[in-house]
């Protein structure tokens, strides 16, 4: 049986021990509470079990993670990991998980698709999976974690001969650093099957929030209230693809609203597809700084919620701001053929 290595660090209550232990009754563990015990992490399969404190905080993890960057940006290079999260409060658990991934995902690790498991405060967040599974909160809170320490025990890469990959983004090339840098990239990809799809002004409305039966019967019907664009092209195109790549410049350090109506329509067809099989990647150029930022917004809608898998190093990111400073930045060439190849490397046989 493969060692699973839990990093549990910090004060844990009993209830989130007993959680913890449910969920890897059945695994061979190695347990890391402190940076005295942080061994090798290359090539390993990894549970964070997180519990946070009245300000969000867990201290100790973040000193782990730190020793982890001082060991060099592949220090997880080959390792997979899920998380447990729990919180007192009815917050933090989602930007702890969003900055977890983003963190170890730049030291090499990927996660799978839904790679955390959060408990707010009174378990509060289960409500809504409680109108299907009728069971205490608790009992729902144990069961998916249990189903999170299976998934990270079973899934395997798959590798495709000819992988479709699609590339969105609501820019100008005449303008847009991003474009810039994507067409860097794009030229160590010239042998792939590549599809780009310029989301323009107009085109796509966002979401509704239709209720949940309306939104299945849209999903059925491969179609959205809305109709348009979005049904006609940009959902068949994301269904087909093995790869997405997000061509995501910062406004405001969060993604464009053009480009974020696409994520909030695609839930018509994410009640329909299983997304686990399609990588994430994305390209954030910021202006000034917050590319970070950017790219924790993309882990939260994408893998953390819509289930898309996340490659190591799923981001590459540069700050340019005049039009065209982007071919100024140093070593932007190096940084785009490696970011191409790590692409193929992840999805192409």
């Amino acid at each position: 049986m493969e060692t699973i290595y839990l990093i549990m660090p910090g004060k844990i209550s009993d209830n989130f021990a007993e959680i913890v232990k449910i969920a890897t009754e059945n695994c061979q563990l190695t347990i890391v509470k402190t940076t005295e015990d942080l061994p090798v992490l290359k090539n390993k399969k990894i549970i964070f079990a997180i519990e946070l404190d009245e300000c969000g905080f867990n201290i100790p993890l973040f000193e782990m993670l730190l020793k982890l960057k001082e060991r060099g940006d592949d220090s997880l290079l080959g390792s997979r990991a899920v998380i447990i999260i729990q919180s007192s409060s009815e917050l933090f658990t989602k930007s702890t998980a969003q900055k977890i991934v983003f963190l170890t995902n730049r030291m090499g690790c990927r996660f799978p698709g839904h790679p955390a498991v959060e408990a707010t405060h009174n378990l509060d967040n289960f409500l809504t999976w409680q109108k299907t599974y009728n069971l205490p909160l608790v009992e729902i809170y144990k069961e998916q974690a249990k189903e999170l320490v299976e998934k990270l025990t079973e899934e395997n890469l798959k590798l495709i001969n000819r992988p479709k990959i699609l590339v969105l983004h609501s820019s100008l090339f005449k303008t847009s650093n991003t474009l810039m840098l994507w067409k860097m990239v794009k030229e160590s990809l010239s042998e792939e099957d590549i599809r780009e799809f310029h989301v323009e002004n107009g085109t796509v409305v966002d979401c509704r929030g239709c209720s949940y039966k309306t939104c299945i019967h849209y999903s059925e019907e491969k179609s959205c209230f809305y109709g348009g664009i979005m049904v006609k092209e940009i959902l068949p195109a994301i269904e087909e693809a093995d790869c997405i790549i997000w061509l995501c410049p910062n406004y405001n350090d969060a993604i464009s609203a053009k480009l974020m109506a696409v994520i909030n329509r695609m839930t018509v067809l994410y009640k329909r597809v299983e997304f686990g099989d399609k990588t994430l990647s994305s390209i954030v150029v910021s202006g000034n700084s917050g590319s970070d930022c950017v790219a924790k917004q993309l882990i939260g809608a994408l893998n953390i919620n819509k289930g898309f898998r996340l490659p190591p190093y799923f981001a590459l990111t540069a700050t340019a701001n005049d039009p065209g400073s982007i071919m100024n930045v140093l070593g932007i060439d190096q940084k785009a053929k490696e970011f191409a190849e790590n692409i193929k490397r992840e999805i192409k046989k």
